[in-house]
């Protein structure tokens, strides 16, 4: 592995924290937060017509860039620095690498295209609280989640009379940025109780009988949605043959991957601006920052932010390696851990202003929560990768 960061690698880093630092300011964050898109649409437009983030880990043949998944953490880490809430992560986290993988080639050439230009975001949707499941991340991906083929969760039949066509009925929640995706790929079983299995497909966002509704999510900068079908025109994604299971923990680890470069990012900058803090906040006539209590605490955060950066850098890099080797959920869980202890930290040393919510240090609070909510919790990430790696031998098993 080389640890060293290549020129053009280090360019995206900067362009991007100019950025971020220009347009995506503790209030610019909060207001895009509050638009009906949920995020700054002239930044989106920026990062992907200017500098065509969308399209950076993406081939070549579809308009991308054809660079590695390190690149796209790179990418991630200053927006998570920044809070800035984007459709990024949903679209070319969670959604592209499910339509390269399983897509037909009519299916990548019409959409990866305009992914990569920005013109076309993408949500995956799961149902109920079962993505971290569905992505590998927790648990064995057994298909249990999107409803095993009895009531609940999502049902897909064949459309009648049609060739092809498929119709999805049920419902999705915490669907990321499933409000403004201009596509969805929703997970659903079909084939009934007997012959149940789960499959991926294609929905539009003007299809009929699809009703979106943004819902209130802890963490404003990661909007969500429920999604409710009621006999919604659907197009499979791919073949029914397809290996479903295994493009979507792949993809799981590449999404926990960019999430740990996203948590990395969030948690040095809550450290820089607390440590900026206490050199200027006074008690007993000096900076609180001199005192040895305080340094010590500061220390213990930021070796522990660099230890969750070492683990997020070598997850990217594995992902890219022919190896095989996946270490992005054990890189997330200590990516989540150090973001928890960076912002609760921050939070304290604040003091009294830490509190409060004109304050920013509750945002990376909620950061924290709402993404172990989401893909975690962190000791069922570290229980799957001591199972995936049988560090207690081959009976190990995952338990809440």
């Amino acid at each position: 592995m080389d640890a060293t960061f290549t020129e053009e690698q280090q360019e995206i880093r900067r362009t991007l924290r100019e950025l971020t630092t220009k347009r995506c300011t503790p209030d610019d964050v909060k207001a895009a937060t509050r638009t009906p898109a949920g995020h700054d649409l002239a930044l989106w437009g920026a990062l992907g017509t200017e500098l065509g983030l969308p399209g950076l880990a993406l081939p070549e043949r579809y308009g991308g860039v054809g660079a590695a998944v390190t690149e796209l953490a790179l990418a991630q880490e200053e927006l998570g620095r920044a809070l800035a809430p984007s459709p990024l992560f949903a679209t070319c986290g969670l959604a592209a690498p499910l339509i390269a993988a399983l897509g037909t080639d009519a299916q990548r050439d019409a959409l990866l295209p305009q992914i990569a230009a920005g013109r076309l975001t993408a949500a995956l949707a799961v149902p109920g609280t079962g993505l971290a499941t569905a992505l590998g991340l927790v648990a064995e991906n057994t298909g249990d989640w999107a409803g095993g083929g009895r009531a609940g969760g999502v049902q897909a039949r064949r459309a009648p009379d049609s060739d092809g066509g498929w119709h999805l009925y049920g419902q999705a929640e915490q669907v990321l940025d499933g409000h403004s995706a201009g596509l969805l790929l929703v997970a659903a079983h079909t084939g009934g109780f007997a012959r149940s299995r789960t499959l991926l497909f294609l929905v539009r966002q003007d299809a009929a009988g699809l009703v979106r509704t943004r819902q209130t999510s802890l963490d404003e900068t990661r909007p969500q949605a429920r999604l409710e079908m009621r006999d919604v025109p659907a197009e499979l994604l791919g073949e029914e043959t397809g290996d479903v299971s295994g493009a979507l923990a792949a993809a799981g680890d590449t999404a926990a991957t960019l999430l740990a470069a996203d948590a990395v990012g969030a948690a040095d900058r809550a450290l820089e601006r607390t440590v900026q803090y206490v050199k200027e906040r006074e008690q007993f006539g000096r900076p609180i920052g001199s005192f040895q209590a305080v340094k010590h605490r500061l220390a213990d955060v930021y070796v522990t932010v660099q230890a969750a950066r070492s683990a997020a850098y070598y997850a990217a890099w594995a992902a890219g390696d022919t190896s095989g080797e996946r270490a992005g959920g054990l890189a997330l869980a200590q990516a989540l851990e150090a973001l928890r202890t960076a912002a609760a930290e921050a939070v304290q040393l604040h003091g009294g202003i830490g509190f409060t919510w004109e304050h920013d240090a509750h945002l990376y609070m909620k950061r924290a929560a709402g993404d172990e909510l989401l893909f975690g919790p962190v000791h069922l990430l570290r229980a799957r990768a001591a199972q995936t790696a049988a560090l207690f031998g081959p009976a190990a098993a995952v338990s809440a």
